[in-house]
């Protein structure tokens, strides 16, 4: 169903936009306006909730909406951002299947939509008249200006005297322009375009056919192709190919399963710190182990994507398949255990909590592997499910006050954990309070920090953080009382109430 793009609508939220954000921080207008924009999407009847997407990602923006507010930090406004933009592609096409292809759609109708909003716009009537009609028209003038510019040159070289009155007028004409220039708000102005870029974007429906057609053929469901196809290594039948999958996938798993006993043994149940920085048993580590299943599953469905599944003689290579994705999930296990102990041996940060965000997600992939194997089901299945798994966890995770978790939990583990001062320092500000610690309640942990971890894991002493930590304090409390009604937010009034006490 097709619903009118207004003009109208769309200057008053460039309006309301630039009123709301000119010279002001992000805070209570951004849900402010977003209200408002919900209220009129409802009242115009484009918010059909009964479309699954439509409601998924309303519940995900609205909801990190409040967080925004609620929460204060970079991670919940970016997955705010990315919802609202995923929000806007599921509008266009509301019977979308996939949230990749919604991200498609929204990236296309970011400038489709600019481009029937300048048609709408110089469209319509001024005066009866064409505002496009009206601009191609006077294209007939600029020959004849050119020339009488032409001859006013001439002339005022051929008479001084006509030469001061066109001097004069020039000097008029260029008083009036410095002052035009002079008072006109430049960052007002372009504050307001942008705003109106947004306001389209926003507001305007546009037809993407490519992507609309897509998904009107697209299937979860995989079906058997009787066309005879040539194989990249030149397998010309189902039965060679076959083969090759039994012995690529019996050489992997015997492989993996002694990486897996090496793991069960070493790292599950008789891990021992020995002092060391635990970078490449974690960094390094975790990133080669998680790229490896990501290729695992690559080779999965690079044997399965097409009539392999239909192959009657199949079920060796299914097994195979199985314990492969069951191997792989064991081994994400693993990688959850090293980030485990190194959580334990060196507190909590952010990559460490990305790494746990990250395996959910791979085990769910791994998941959806192997009902991809036993259902006979297509890539597009793969990409639809993960996409919006990817979302969920995100729109979960930023829910979450990560700073405060984290400055909570290293300082209340400070006796077990190294204790990064130099990264706790550089929190957010709504964690100042937690922040805020005595000499004497950091001398409480120095002397197990520095048996435990010697130099050169002490990058800043006692002194040096409470000096930044103090210095940090000042300038949020002189941020916090210069800000607008528009920017408040609840966690750093918090913050700023608590310091005061």
């Amino acid at each position: 169903m097709r619903y009118p793009n207004s003009l109208s609508a769309v200057f008053v939220s460039a309006l309301l936009l630039t009123l709301l954000f000119f010279r002001q921080g992000i805070g209570l207008n951004l849900l402010l306006f977003e209200c408002l924009l919900f209220t009129w999407l409802a009242f115009t009847k484009q918010l059909t909730l009964g479309k699954p997407l439509v409601l998924i990602t309303f519940l995900g923006t609205f909801t990190t909406g409040i967080f925004t507010v609620l929460i204060y930090s970079t991670f919940v406004y970016t997955v705010h951002f990315i919802s609202l933009f995923l929000f806007v592609g599921v509008l266009n096409f509301n019977s979308i299947k996939s949230l990749l292809n919604a991200f498609g759609m929204a990236s296309a109708t970011m400038f489709t939509s600019q481009i029937a909003f300048a048609k709408q716009f110089f469209g319509r009537k001024v005066g009866g008249i064409k505002v496009a009609n009206f601009l191609w028209k006077s294209r007939i003038f600029v020959i004849p200006i050119l020339i009488i510019g032409v001859f006013l040159t001439i002339y005022s070289f051929s008479n001084p005297i006509f030469s001061d009155y066109l001097g004069a007028f020039g000097e008029l004409l260029q008083n009036g322009i410095t002052f035009l220039f002079e008072n006109i708000n430049f960052p007002l102005f372009f504050t307001f375009l942008f705003c109106l870029f947004l306001s389209v974007f926003l507001l305007y429906r546009t037809a993407v056919p490519g992507i609309q057609n897509y998904e009107a053929t697209v299937h979860s469901t995989l079906y058997r192709n009787k066309m005879r196809k040539r194989r990249f290594f030149k397998l010309s039948a189902l039965k060679s190919e076959y083969k090759a999958g039994i012995f690529l996938l019996v050489i992997l798993n015997l492989l993996l399963l002694l990486l897996n006993c090496i793991d069960i043994y070493w790292v599950w149940f008789n891990f021992e710190w020995d002092g060391q920085t635990l970078k490449q048993f974690v960094h390094e580590g975790t990133y080669l182990l998680i790229i490896s299943i990501l290729i695992s599953i690559a080779v999965v469905l690079y044997f399965f994507r097409g009539n392999l599944n239909f192959y009657k003689n199949n079920k060796w290579l299914k097994y195979l398949a199985y314990v492969w994705v069951a191997q792989n999930a064991i081994l994400a296990i693993s990688v959850a255990i090293r980030n485990f102990w190194y959580i334990k041996h060196f507190a909590l940060a952010y990559k460490r909590i990305g790494v746990v965000l990250f395996l959910l997600l791979v085990l769910y992939g791994l998941f959806t592997v192997f009902r991809k194997i036993q259902k006979t089901k297509t890539a597009f299945y793969l990409f639809q499910k993960n996409t919006l798994a990817l979302y969920l966890i995100l729109i979960a995770s930023s829910l979450v006050n990560w700073d405060s978790v984290i400055a909570k939990y290293n300082f209340s583990n400070a006796d077990n954990s190294y204790l990064h001062l130099a990264y706790l320092s550089n929190l957010s500000d709504k964690t100042l309070p937690l922040l805020d610690k005595t000499k004497g309640e950091l001398l409480e942990t120095y002397a197990f920090q520095q048996a435990k971890f010697p130099y050169p894991y002490f990058t800043m002493n006692h002194d040096a953080y409470l000096e930044k930590i103090e210095k940090r304090k000042k300038e949020f409390q002189q941020k916090w009382e210069a800000k607008n009604i528009l920017a408040w937010n609840l966690a750093e009034y918090r913050a700023y109430h608590n310091l005061l006490e």
